[in-house]
């Protein structure tokens, strides 16, 4: 953020200013000046990719296990968690967008990085009072060992009793403030790694519980696949969906509203349904359910995967019904200004945000949940990595349906002109691959099986509830 600021502050850093309309007669920015703006937006998305998996991580590790009542905090802790991290972005969409459109780049860069440093100097204050897991090492390497060893010992018989398995003494465990975890018959083929052989090489031979932390980051890469397509859904926000803005009337009286400032409704209702559902909808459910949570991980996944196919198919609707004016009014050919309000689109940016609220605080916490102890940062990056993979999969369907869509001399889907486009088929077809990716999300969800708890405080607060065991 630092250099960012520079690169717009500082005149030796920073392109001349250029009013002419056609940019080809701008002077281009030197190779300094692009090297600076660039390894600046590189370095932020260093930094956020090391930050984002591990701050939530570090601020879900703060809750103690074994304290029923600190228990029951950490299970409102995503909610919270994610409510925080949209309300700054609403500040961003808003209070930022002005300083930076009205006041300047200068300020609208300047205050987050100063902000960035309150931050750190607050985080430094309190590193202190932190609890803190001690290093285990690289989980990468540990799991990339199990698997090697398996392969390596592909025809070596696997034990009836699994206690013949290889396994440290629970000792060892102790000291290094670790969790043994017994075998279990998933992935039965990985249990090979732990076949008693003559080499004791950590890349022949691992340890029981070892293995079983492979297997329960393997057992969530099916999951992690279902939440792509969702996410390549929310990556319509800041593209197409503001795209459709541009072609309707944005006048409210004397004020124009900019088409990219809808997204902040999304915002909005994530932020109003995060509240009602921990303050109102888990209390009410968890009567019935008996499940400390009100529903379980996977089942809160479901309903945000259910709200995606209503959210296309809305969206197809409403574009359906713009591109019928845009006819009436003649302003399919020339690309005018539709007369209908923006506000029109409201109903799938509500809905956006809605879904959100399920799905994307659900995901985090499932991932950070079901990682194994020592492999809680990498857990919470399998939610990261969907955002991503959401983007790429995004611009790939985009490509791909335009130049599939204009062949054998059809008109297209996706134009650059949305009035001569059918952005109602293409969300139509997002529904439809959102209805087949709840499909397979419910057949993955169906055989997964939640790893063991650590402690029996989810017991004791389902006792408390009136319930026995049930799926998290």
């Amino acid at each position: 953020m630092s250099l960012l600021t520079l690169a717009v502050s500082v005149p030796g850093l920073r392109p001349p200013h250029c009013s002419d309309p056609d940019t080809t007669n701008c002077k281009k920015a030197s190779t300094l000046q692009l090297a600076v703006f660039y390894g600046a937006l590189y370095t932020l998305a260093i930094g956020t990719g090391g930050t984002k998996p591990n701050i939530s991580t570090i601020g879900a590790d703060q809750f103690d296990d074994f304290e029923p009542k600190e228990k029951a905090h950490k299970l409102s802790f995503f909610n919270w968690w994610m409510f925080s991290i949209f309300f700054g972005t609403l500040f961003a969409n808003t209070f930022l967008v002005y300083i930076q459109d009205n006041l300047g780049w200068t300020l609208g860069y300047g205050l987050p990085t100063v902000g960035l440093a309150i931050s750190i100097l607050i985080f430094l204050a309190g590193t202190p009072f932190y609890r803190h897991r001690v290093p285990s090492g690289s989980p990468f390497t540990r799991m990339a060992r199990v698997i090697v060893a398996a392969l390596r010992k592909w025809r070596v018989p696997i034990p009836n009793d699994p206690k013949e398995l290889y396994e440290l003494d629970l000792e060892e465990y102790t000291k290094k403030g670790k969790f043994r975890i017994d075998s279990t018959p998933t992935l039965r083929f990985l249990n090979k790694a732990g076949v008693k052989t003559d080499s004791t090489s950590p890349w022949m031979l691992c340890s029981t519980t070892q293995v079983e932390e492979t297997k329960q980051m393997l057992r969530m890469i099916p999951i992690l696949v279902a939440t792509f397509v969702p996410s390549t859904m929310v990556a319509q926000i800041n593209t197409l969906f503001v795209k459709q803005g541009t072609t309707l009337d944005r006048n409210v009286g004397s004020f124009k509203i900019p088409p990219a400032s809808l997204t902040g409704f999304v915002t909005l209702s994530m932020l109003i349904c995060v509240v009602i559902y921990d303050r109102y909808f888990v209390r009410t459910v968890r009567r019935w359910t008996k499940n400390p949570r009100g529903i379980s991980l996977l089942q809160r996944m479901g309903i945000g995967l259910s709200i995606h196919i209503v959210i296309m198919l809305v969206a197809s609707l409403i574009e359906r019904h713009r591109l019928s004016v845009a006819k009436s009014y003649n302003v399919v050919e020339n690309g005018g200004q539709v007369p209908l309000s923006i506000f029109i689109l409201l109903p799938q940016f509500v809905l956006m945000g809605t879904a959100d609220a399920f799905l994307e605080v659900a995901k985090i916490e499932f991932f950070y949940d079901q990682a194994p102890e020592s492999m809680k940062s990498l857990g919470t990056s399998y939610s990261m990595t969907t955002l991503g993979m959401g983007n790429f999969i995004s611009s790939f369907l985009l490509s791909t349906v335009a130049r599939v869509t204009k062949e054998h001399g059809h008109h297209g889907w996706i134009l650059n002109n949305l009035n001569a486009s059918h952005l109602d088929y293409y969300y139509a077809f997002f529904s439809v691959l959102n209805f087949f990716n709840l499909i397979f999300f419910l057949v993955v969800a169906k055989s997964y099986v939640y790893k063991a708890e650590v402690s029996d405080s989810m017991e004791v607060l389902r006792k408390g509830l009136g319930g026995g065991g049930q799926k998290t």
